[in-house]
């Protein structure tokens, strides 16, 4: 085995969109599945229009996808960024500065580790096993 193995900054970015685009792909799912009424309500709560939340959708399936690829990652990292800071302060705004008394974490750890994840990516790329790469926008 090559020594350098452990050392293969392109295999670490491939472990990382494979784990924010993959996991949050989860989430755009059950959103395809079972609808988006759920926001929908947060957003008429805040006098916001309600098809806001197929942005979400959208941002939840088709960046993870391209992120999970490694196509245009940057440009889809930086939507997962949006999404997830939209999602941050529209769900979990009260509890931002909480701990969770059962696990002793931060209250938005999750949401913050897709975020932080995916911000990452904007500055990294996909890497070498990415379908889009070595370009600007990769």
């Amino acid at each position: 085995m090559d020594k350098n193995f452990l050392r293969n900054n392109d295999l670490g970015l491939l472990l990382l969109r494979l784990t924010v685009g993959g996991l949050m792909l989860f989430h755009g799912v059950h959103k395809l599945i079972y609808g988006v009424s759920a926001i929908e309500g947060m957003l008429a709560g805040m006098g916001l229009p309600g098809f806001i939340a197929y942005f979400s959708l959208a941002a939840e399936l088709l960046a993870s996808v391209l992120i999970v690829l490694g196509a245009w990652t940057r440009v889809a990292s930086v939507v997962m960024v949006g999404n997830m800071a939209v999602a941050i302060l529209m769900a979990h705004l009260s509890v931002i500065f909480s701990v969770d008394p059962m696990t002793g974490g931060w209250a938005i750890e999750l949401p913050m580790l897709y975020l932080l994840g995916a911000a990452v990516l904007c500055f990294t790329g996909g890497g070498k096993y990415a379908v889009t790469k070595g370009h600007v926008t990769d």
